[in-house]
């Protein structure tokens, strides 16, 4: 009995690990509508196998990676990211082209004290233009270090690059 018990309670776990909350998803709809300059568009949502996911650096559930659509246009794809900051984590959005280059990327809810300044526009448009066939990032080179965010820096970098390598992954394997 207390053997199934637990496994409910892990299974309940992993499963709720993948899904998107629902505060930060109406956050990235709200991005993505300004983004695409849209009202109304929908998400075609991905799902790969556990296999699939052992693969790649960035886990993928059920909700946060996906196609976006508006009035039967296809527009690009979008990911829902979360990463690790000094002592919570933070949530971020990128959205891609139809060649899943990034055209943008955005800090979606930072739940720390001090390291905030990764949200900055300025800081986060040197993401633009990367695609998953480019060379790893590399923080103090290709990414410009912000005093006083340095974990949260080192963390979105490290965050970026296994999504660029998870999607390479995907492209190659033709799952995406």
């Amino acid at each position: 009995m207390l053997k199934k018990l637990v496994f409910v309670v892990v299974a309940v776990f992993f499963c709720s690990a993948f899904l998107v909350p629902e505060r930060i998803a109406k956050k990235a709809n709200k991005e993505i509508g300004k983004f695409y300059e849209v009202e109304n568009f929908s998400k075609e949502n991905y799902s790969f196998s556990e296999e699939a996911n052992t693969f790649t650096p960035s886990e993928f559930g059920k909700e946060n990676l996906f196609k976006i659509h508006s009035e039967g246009k296809f527009l690009g794809y979008g990911y829902i990211g979360n990463a690790p900051s000094k002592t919570a984590t933070f949530d971020y959005l990128v959205l891609f082209d139809k060649d899943l280059i990034i055209l943008k990327s955005k800090v979606l809810l930072y739940r720390e004290e001090y390291g905030g300044e990764i949200g900055s526009r300025r800081w986060l448009k040197q993401f633009i233009g990367v695609s998953s066939s480019s060379t790893e990032l590399i923080y103090n080179e290709d990414i410009i270090p912000i005093s006083g965010a340095t974990i949260s820096v080192q963390s979105m970098t490290k965050a970026m690059n296994d999504l660029l390598k998870s999607i390479n992954f995907l492209q190659k394997s033709k799952l995406l």
